[in-house]
């Protein structure tokens, strides 16, 4: 074989795979977070999902294009974002917690949607049942509202002397008057009593706690939500300042100076996530996959915060902690 014969082969055998791939189809994935871009949180749950993406064949860049939009918890920007999504023709779209879902499915009931962190898709609408949920978006459920209970007797443990319960929650969505209902309901159980805390903006977060704290034996819990989530330091501080005892959903609350936090590992959420993505581009309807549970939950105390407030932390707690901060 002539060394020109030899070459153009050649070439065309590499020029072959070459032009397959530049025929494959790039998917397009829509992300829609509540937080904003540049909150330590937004980067290690879009990191994990990334990385379960990836693992699973797909990369930002190469065979799929990830469009984000941040909203900071501000709800006409959520709106805004959900519209403009919806109309990049999208394969699928990460939803973040309930004040994405919403809008996003008021603006199409085609686009595939995955929802991370949502407490009660069925009661929102969201999904016919979790087992079967029937329309175009499908996901995964945080916690149910029976772990308000679980936050009252962690925070009665923790601090034996607390009578009266601050519920921070969001008033403007359902889930919040929801795990208010729930953790009322528990509370004369445990010789408490649970009051409202709404936390739509800081300056309300900061008269109601303010308020809150002007009679004795108090402590907090903060629900689900991402306004709570966006006004996290300053909660934290509020209860810092005021020597409020306060039970948090996630552990980076405790990470962030809060004094203990119970609830489900919302990093694994996002990597099991991707994995619903990933049978979505591949041909799966969210109407055919179930809504899951978590399967992780994390109880995280933190000792020098405890050392502050002056309580003294059971060693049975502690010993049943998934992490103790010192």
């Amino acid at each position: 074989m002539k060394r020109r014969e030899f070459v153009s082969l050649l070439g065309g055998a590499v020029a072959w795979p070459l032009g397959a791939r530049a025929q494959e189809r790039v998917r397009r994935i829509g992300v829609l977070m509540s937080l904003a871009e540049v909150d330590p949180e937004t980067k290690r749950r879009i990191g994990a999902f990334l990385e379960r993406l990836r693992q699973l064949g797909w990369a930002d860049g190469g065979n799929a294009q990830i469009n984000y939009r941040w909203s900071g918890g501000n709800p006409n920007d959520i709106r805004r974002y959900a519209a403009e999504l919806a109309a990049l023709a999208a394969d699928v779209i990460l939803a973040t917690d309930s004040v994405t879902v919403g809008p996003l499915l008021e603006v199409t009931r085609t686009v595939p949607i995955v929802f991370v962190q949502v407490p009660d898709p069925v009661a929102a609408g969201f999904v016919d049942s979790l087992a079967r949920p029937g329309g175009n978006a499908t996901g995964f459920v945080n916690f149910e509202y029976g772990m308000g209970a679980k936050w009252l007797e962690l925070l009665k443990q923790i601090a034996p002397a607390v009578t009266r319960v601050g519920v921070l929650r969001d008033p403007a969505l359902a889930v919040g008057a929801g795990q208010y209902g729930a953790i009322q309901s528990v509370a004369p159980s445990l010789a408490m009593e649970a009051s409202p805390i709404n936390l739509r903006d800081a300056g309300e977060i900061e008269r109601g706690i303010a308020n809150f704290a002007r009679v004795p034996n108090g402590g907090l819990i903060l629900t689900g939500g991402a306004l709570g989530i966006v006004h996290r330091d300053l909660i934290v501080t509020l209860a810092a300042r005021y020597n409020l005892p306060a039970v948090y959903i996630d552990r980076y609350f405790a990470e962030g100076g809060g004094l203990i936090s119970y609830g489900p590992d919302s990093i694994d959420a996002y990597r099991r996530t991707a994995a619903y993505v990933d049978r979505i581009l591949r041909g799966d309807k969210p109407a055919n996959l179930p809504v899951q549970l978590p399967v992780k939950y994390d109880l995280v105390i933190n000792l020098k915060t405890a050392k502050a407030l002056g309580v003294a932390v059971p060693s049975s707690l502690i010993a049943r902690a998934d992490e103790v901060i010192e």
